[in-house]
């Protein structure tokens, strides 16, 4: 019973992780060139290979009753997810105030936050 819980969890943080570098992949793939150019941060090609190499790696890396069960690579798993998080904390967030995304539901900014 123990091992069942514990396989499950490792299960549904592997796929958490890979849904996680889906995204920032999805995301990097869809936001223009010069915005990436514009902050300051590596290019789009550039974060595009890291971010693709990281959602092959979280694929391949799923447990046994998502995937192949190449528990072997849960070190580049990790790995891949450290890639995909600095993609989403810190260029994400630059990028989408180059690109007129950083308000909340369309609304202005003030001084404070939107208003």
């Amino acid at each position: 019973m123990v091992l069942f819980v514990q396989t499950m969890l490792v299960a549904a943080l592997s796929l958490a992780a890979f849904v996680l570098e889906a995204f920032a992949l999805i995301d990097a793939l869809r936001t223009r060139a010069d915005a990436f150019e514009a902050t300051g941060k590596l290019t789009k090609t550039k974060w595009v290979i890291i971010l693709a190499i990281a959602a092959v790696i979280g694929f391949i890396a799923l447990p046994y009753p998502l995937g192949g069960g190449a528990s072997t690579l849960w070190f580049l798993g990790l790995i891949a997810v450290a890639a995909a998080s600095v993609y989403l904390v810190d260029v994400r967030p630059a990028v989408r105030q180059i690109r007129g995304g950083g308000g909340k539901r369309g609304g202005q900014m003030g001084p404070y936050g939107p208003w």
